[in-house]
């Protein structure tokens, strides 16, 4: 049996690439094939993550586990240094079980054209690649050069394989996302400049607790969060989403919205915080800001659309602000629902995604108001569409809202009005998930939709794992949470802040006023601050 030894974070980077490097090297008389490669080797790579994960110690979640360090440019002080604590092995986890989904799901696509789906599923893998590789970087400066790259497989899949606006989406992803990263690297190279330099300057445990002059600090953590923001994406830099989403295939979309956005929320815990923690401290109040009108605007424009994968990303918005409001809320519990939220948010969308598009594939369309009435004809595709939903309104029993529950109760416990503001949220995500639950599925039938296919095998096992995941997690979240309890409390503890006093004793001092001004209770209770129950 395989120990915690084997290199198991760089089998999982190189597994992909060589399964994208035989896709595109099958000969044509092969190439039938090619959809079989792809999902095998995705599987392959399924199984390769779970026996990784069967290695980790969930006990000593909080440190960076299957960890490798060897040089790769020592002149620079970059090196090849993986390792994920249980934050990073969720969101590998994430990657690698959508991955096979995406490719199962896209078996019909690109109409019959075998080689043009090479090179689409080429693609997907060499995505995959690095999105297990940047969620397992520990040298900033590997992980400023994957942040980069995945780039570059994400501009195709959208420019070539999207609808009519692709390459107006494509660019203005890329130019966003460039922007950002370019502001990003001049805060890379300012910060090994403050190191000590040497061969492995840029590892990220070399670069933690660094006595940075004030302004020099606070310049770095805005150029990351930055990238990081618009990567996320948080209003006001959010505005190349929606026009992605809705022109890139949906598989592409699912990728894109469940795990490649996640790197951005990722990077903020893992980088922002622990290398800059006095900036994390001086711009936590402006960022819970800027969360809390994510959260409602990304809503309110959700309600709004009449595009169905336009609507899916503006719900994104709106759930990413939940996600840096419980990351910069300072709070234990935040932090450790943020974490979870990352996952469960993946699962969510991702099933909402690829639903999205078994319907325009049968539909023809993406306008809402040309759907109506097809849970009576395709009850098991409105019945798992209605699931998905739910549970990105985070419907109690969907794992969902195990994670949002963590970050609201935890935001109260450091801000009341940011948390008590956020719950809005809520309300407006019940609002555009049952307001286009109703005008897809319900209602009379449309003439042209009449002799809709329900979910065939191959679409309905694409989205039950994903169903049956949301409702084991909603009801034995445990395993996940034993994964990001411990980070959230390491990263606390980095950034210098201290969980507030639980709110639970002064609701506990409260009952007992009531009970004692009643009569039923003869006791007094103590006001003191350091009182506990």
């Amino acid at each position: 049996m395989l120990s915690a030894d084997f290199p198991w974070l760089t089998t999982l980077i190189v597994v992909p690439l060589v399964g994208a490097a035989i896709v595109w090297a099958l000969p044509s008389s092969a190439r039938r094939w090619v959809r079989h490669v792809a999902v095998g080797v995705a599987l392959l790579e399924l199984l390769l993550a779970v026996a990784a994960a069967s290695t980790f110690d969930t006990a000593d979640a909080g440190t960076h586990q299957l960890g490798e360090l060897r040089g790769w440019i020592p002149q620079i002080g970059a090196s090849y240094a993986v390792g994920v604590d249980g934050v990073g092995l969720l969101l590998i986890l994430l990657s690698v079980v959508l991955t096979p989904l995406v490719l199962l799901a896209a078996w019909r696509e690109q109409a019959g054209d075998v080689d043009r789906l090479r090179h689409y599923v080429a693609l997907i893998l060499v995505l995959e690649t690095f999105m297990v590789a940047v969620f397992a970087a520990r040298d900033v400066f590997l992980f400023y050069v994957l942040f980069e790259a995945m780039l570059i497989p994400v501009y195709f899949l959208i420019g070539q394989f999207g609808g009519q606006q692709r390459r107006y989406a494509a660019v203005k992803f890329l130019l966003y996302s460039l922007a950002g990263g370019l502001i990003m690297l001049v805060a890379v190279i300012a910060l090994y400049l403050q190191g000590d330099g040497g061969p492995q300057g840029f590892l990220i445990e070399n670069l933690v607790g660094l006595d940075l002059p004030v302004w020099t600090e606070r310049l770095m953590f805005l150029a990351f969060f930055l990238a990081f923001a618009i990567k996320a994406p948080m209003w006001p830099v959010h505005t190349w989403l929606p026009d992605a989403a809705e022109t890139a295939p949906a598989g592409t979309s699912t990728l894109l919205v469940a795990v490649l956005d996640k790197v951005g929320t990722f990077g903020m815990l893992t980088l922002c915080l622990p290398l800059f923690p006095n900036a994390s401290r001086w711009a936590a109040p402006v960022i819970i800001v800027l969360a809390v009108i994510s959260i409602l605007y990304g809503a309110l424009l959700a309600i709004g659309q009449q595009d169905l994968l336009r609507m899916i990303a503006y719900t994104s918005v709106s759930h990413f602000g939940f996600i840096v409001l419980g990351i910069f809320a300072f709070t234990s519990t935040s932090i450790a629902g943020s974490s979870f939220y990352m996952f469960n948010h993946g699962l969510s969308t991702g099933a909402l995604f690829l639903l999205a598009g078994f319907l325009v594939t049968r539909r023809g369309s993406q306008l809402i108001a040309d759907f109506g009435g097809l849970q009576k004809v395709a009850p098991v595709l409105a019945g798992t569409f209605l699931v998905a939903g739910l549970s990105a309104l985070s419907l109690p029993g969907l794992s969902t809202f195990v994670s949002e529950f963590l970050v609201l109760i935890g935001t109260f416990a450091r801000s009341q009005p940011a948390a008590v503001v956020a719950v809005l949220g809520v309300v407006l995500a019940a609002i555009y998930v049952l307001l286009t639950y109703q005008r897809i599925f319900t209602g009379p039938v449309r003439d042209e939709l009449v002799r809709t296919p329900d979910l065939s095998a191959r679409e309905t096992w694409v989205v039950a794992p994903l169903i049956a995941l949301m409702l084991v997690l909603g009801f034995y979240p445990t395993p996940a949470l034993d994964l990001v309890r411990e980070p959230a409390t390491v990263t606390l503890e980095q950034v210098g802040v201290s969980d507030p006093e639980a709110t639970v004793s002064t609701a506990a001092r409260a009952v007992g006023a009531d009970a004692a001004a009643t009569g039923t209770s003869s006791g007094t209770t103590s006001d003191d601050e350091g009182s506990t129950t």
